[in-house]
């Protein structure tokens, strides 16, 4: 389990390479007036940050074939192309968001993403080796700052309020313990756990607040247990299908985050929020791909094993060899945990435009209005 666990945990890193354009050069004509799009998480989110911190090569996507797809190249999104806030940003009219570490990148007038691959809300999940959730807020502090002496406090004051901030945590928390083979689930209830992760997560919204957050968008933790990584510890186990606590780890977070959000609405003057359903847009897409144009939701696109479900996408791994699909639009997944470009922007749009059932009690368009 533990050699196991050393090849493949660096899929939970969402990590970062290359570079994207981000400047005018992709929205010659922005539009004067917008809404700035602040962006905290994980790899689901990260363009590209733990390149410029002191981690592994396990924390780094900077190889071929990942942003093979959109980019031509590898960026560092764990993808074979854009994630979730890339898209987001192109329905909001907003250029793609350089990660926050980049040298040179001095230009918040859009917004930043601080996102990090392997990230999670506790600070020892994955601990020294990411940008912790805490740490993310602390960059955002310094952001904060600088759009004040650059802006002035009334102008920086209003940009922040007018501002939406996304945020998706929490999965690595969720599953660290089991690729790791840590102890820690022993020390706890699953319910006290999961209050942990909610508790950070709360106090982080509460102080993007102070600082004059009021538009805040979230996603809730996918099916976590059925990734084809976890299917692949499964196998390993003897056994076969979904690790269930993991998966119940997730249920418990998601009616943890949808209380605690509407807690906060109740008591924060101004507060906004939308919360996305991810645990069924990507449950509905493993179980059923034919219905949303797929071929394959339970085997990746790229790595080895049963389910592409050990790490060895690109061969950086201790793994070298590794087997890479041929045509990736028809695969929910691209690598043992990470969904594909054509995924993630099906889920993008339900974020973006979804109605209230799926995505609520207002959607991402709603709040940048």
């Amino acid at each position: 389990m533990a050699s196991l666990s050393f090849q493949i945990i660096h899929v939970l890193v969402f990590c970062a390479c290359i570079l994207i354009p981000t400047s005018s050069q992709s929205h010659p004509h922005q539009p004067e007036k917008h809404a700035a799009l602040f962006i905290f998480g994980d790899s689901i989110f990260d363009a590209g940050n733990n390149i410029y911190i002191n981690t592994t090569t396990d924390y780094q996507r900077n190889f071929w074939p990942y942003g093979e797809t959109f980019f031509d190249y590898p960026t560092g999104r764990a993808s074979d192309g854009r994630l979730i806030p890339d898209f987001i940003a192109e329905y909001a009219k907003l250029p793609f968001l350089p990660p926050y570490l980049q040298p040179g990148n001095n230009q918040f007038t859009y917004g930043s993403n601080f996102a990090s691959g392997g990230a999670g809300a506790l600070d020892q999940t994955n601990q020294g080796l990411v940008v912790n959730l805490n740490t993310q807020l602390t960059y955002f502090k310094d952001v904060e700052k600088l759009l004040r002496q650059k802006l002035g406090d009334e102008a920086a004051k209003k940009m922040l309020f007018e501002a939406v901030y996304l945020i998706n945590i929490g999965s690595n928390d969720y599953l660290s313990p089991f690729l790791w083979n840590s102890t820690v689930l022993q020390s706890y209830s699953h319910e006290q756990y999961v209050h942990m992760v909610i508790g950070n997560l709360t106090v982080v919204i509460k102080e993007i607040y102070k600082k004059g957050g009021r538009k805040f968008g979230l996603l809730d933790v996918g099916p976590l247990g059925c990734v084809p990584i976890m299917k692949e510890i499964k196998l390993q186990q003897g056994g076969m299908g979904c690790i269930e606590e993991s998966t119940e780890l997730a249920k418990l977070h998601n009616i943890a985050l949808s209380k605690v959000l509407q807690e906060l609405e109740s008591k924060l003057k101004g507060f906004k929020y939308s919360i996305s359903n991810f645990y069924t847009f990507l449950e509905e897409r493993m179980n059923n791909p034919s219905k949303y144009g797929f071929k394959e939701g339970k085997i990746a696109c790229c790595g080895s094993g049963p389910f592409r479900g050990l790490s060895s996408c690109g061969g950086k791994s201790s793994i070298k060899e590794y087997e890479l699909c041929s045509n990736v639009s028809e695969y929910v997944f691209f690598d043992s945990v990470h969904p594909t470009d054509r995924a993630y922007q099906q889920i993008a749009e339900l974020i973006w435009s979804g109605t209230r059932n799926i995505t609520g009690p207002y959607n991402l368009k709603a709040l940048f209005v």
